[in-house]
């Protein structure tokens, strides 16, 4: 990663914002250089040659034709009269960074200036009467609303929907980022819909506690973004899913705020709670949620394993879910992956050290492994110096078991600095002119193998259509009891038409999902973007139920239409 200063957007209120044209902060970006492997790897994987590759220059926002807001004077008024006049923004560069979340596809548009429908106007309420009163005026005025948290979703949750004849308005929550209040005794914490993932453990860890939840945006995204979405953090095999961690939650509504308490458990008929998790805003916006936290444990640590093969490394994985051991993370990459881990990590550091010396590869060979098939997994450990030996006691057990075996902490400090920095490297593919976009699921153990086969040949699949050369990879996220969360990150070099060919391949690995019994989606949420094969996933009178809700709940469909389910 880069080392020059970050910078980026301020709005109203000290509100931070990414870049408009891709992930992030300007001055902070993926770069090759020091990685001595990685361009040979992606001259095999994808056919691009970083070497030669000239990458384009960043966007220059003068050269955006966005159109004109279509807010009317009755509406600006009626904001500002609500926040301020300060609050209420129609300004060209907020209004794009508002329109679109970080998808490939949101990128690959923006900076192609394919944007069908901008936003009109961004609105930043301070507290939850403010929302309460945008939401009332909104059904008044008949205009649309789209609750903004960070803008990292990648699954088409954040944009306006393309000939909507009504204002739209984003409603950004960044100014209700405070941490409101701490029940020591029930370890609960209320926090306010817009706190931002560092902010908000920050403000945490000054009182000993932490939330644990560090899903790949945690610099860039919201409490309440993750609530709307389902998000799952890193740790959630300690921690849980956002689901397991938010106990209760405030939504404003048309005819007030929906409150729901923060009991352990409760029989008051079907979880009014579980609907509003992951509604990504159509059944109001949340404005408040009240979360389960964690004393800052004494000791963490990752530790770095390898096994012979991708079945070993899931079957360890499985046995580890179901054994006494509560590791916080439990992650297996496939040989594919390993392969872009090694090649992406500097010569004498991190994974790469461990395999190009002697001593490893020779183990490796001793035991019969087949080197191109080696699987990387990180596994992390949180809690009393007591607990931690116990739990790592207990998975060295079953990774020997399945013949494999751990080379310490090394390489799993540097997984745990560079965790967040992922996303930065589709900006870099794309300034090459190649794709690179990721696709997750959750599946039964029993499914998991059939599933991972089915997608890489539905990937090459595509690419063969294509006439393309590209590349699958994967890794096993989060593993529960009964099955794990399976995370596919694939590449390709544009043709002529980018979004064409990338529904192609984005298609292919959605369908391999369905029809092999997974999810469409983990954590990433359900938007525009999956929102097609949500019948085949559910059932059609689970959507029948589904769009029963909505219209109920907004009649007048003011609350982000057109995402969970297709209009």
């Amino acid at each position: 990663m880069s080392s020059e200063a970050k910078t980026g957007v301020v709005g109203p209120g000290g509100v931070k914002h990414m870049k408009w044209w891709g992930w992030g902060v300007d001055g902070v970006g993926f770069h090759h250089e020091g990685k001595p492997k990685f361009p040979a790897f992606v001259l095999k994987a994808v056919g691009l040659d970083l070497l030669a590759a000239v990458p384009v220059s960043e966007p220059s926002f003068d050269d955006v034709p966005i159109a004109a807001s279509i807010a009317p004077a009755a509406l600006l008024e009626t904001l500002e009269a609500i926040v301020g006049k300060d609050a209420v923004v129609t300004d060209d560069l907020l209004r794009a960074i508002h329109t679109y979340g970080k998808s490939l596809r949101d990128l690959v548009r923006m900076r192609a200036n394919l944007v069908e429908r901008w936003v009109d106007v961004v609105v930043y309420p301070a507290d939850e009467d403010d929302v309460l009163a945008i939401v009332r005026a909104a059904v008044e005025l008949d205009v649309v609303l789209i609750p903004f948290g960070g803008g990292s979703n990648i699954a088409g949750s954040l944009e306006p929907i393309a000939g909507e004849t009504r204002p739209v308005v984003s409603v950004d929550m960044g100014r209700l980022r405070s941490v409101i209040s701490i029940d020591d005794d029930s370890r609960l914490a209320r926090i306010q819909a817009g706190s931002m993932g560092p902010d908000l453990e920050e403000q945490l860890a000054s009182k000993g506690w932490t939330l644990g939840h560090f899903p790949d945006s945690f610099t860039h995204s919201s409490v309440g973004g993750w609530a709307a979405t389902r998000s799952s953090g890193m740790q959630s095999d300690k921690y849980g899913d956002i689901a397991d961690i938010v106990r209760g939650v405030r939504v404003a509504r048309p005819g007030g705020v929906l409150a729901i308490q923060p009991a352990p458990s409760a029989s008051n008929g079907p979880s009014v709670r579980e609907m509003i998790i992951g509604s990504e805003g159509r059944l109001g916006i949340i404005t408040e949620v009240t979360v389960q936290v964690h004393r800052i444990p004494a000791v963490r640590q990752v530790n770095a394993y390898f096994f012979g093969d991708w079945a070993s490394g899931l079957k360890a994985m499985q046995a580890i879910a179901e054994s006494d051991a509560a590791p916080s993370i439990t992650r297996v990459s496939d040989s594919n992956e390993t392969g872009f881990s090694l090649a992406t990590s500097k010569g004498s550091t991190g994974i790469a050290k461990f395999v190009s010396g002697t001593v490893i590869p020779k183990m490796m060979t001793n035991k019969g492994w087949n080197l191109d098939d080696i699987c990387i997994s990180f596994i992390g450990y949180e809690g009393s110096a007591e607990h931690v030996k116990r739990t790592k006691r207990l998975v060295d057990g079953i990774v020997k078991a399945h013949n494999g075996f751990g080379v310490g902490t090394g390489p799993g400090v540097l997984f745990d600095q560079k965790k967040f920095d992922t996303p930065y490297l589709r900006d870099f593919l794309l300034d090459r002119g190649a794709a690179g976009d990721v696709s997750e699921m959750g599946a039964p153990w029993s499914r998991l193998l059939e599933i991972h086969t089915a997608v890489y040949a539905a990937a090459n699949a595509a690419y063969d259509q294509l006439g393309r050369k590209g590349w699958i990879m994967s890794h096993l996220s989060h593993s529960y009891h009964s099955g794990a969360c399976l995370y596919f990150t694939f590449a390709f070099v544009f043709g002529d038409d980018p979004i064409g060919e990338y529904d192609t391949v984005k298609r292919a690995i959605q369908q391999a999902f369905v029809d092999h019994g997974g999810s469409i989606s983990h954590h990433h949420g359900v938007g525009t973007e999956h929102s097609p094969w949500i019948e085949e996933d559910i059932s059609t009178e689970a959507v029948a139920v589904m769009r029963g809700l909505f219209t109920s709940a907004d009649p007048g469909n003011n609350f982000n239409p057109g995402k969970v389910l297709p209009d």
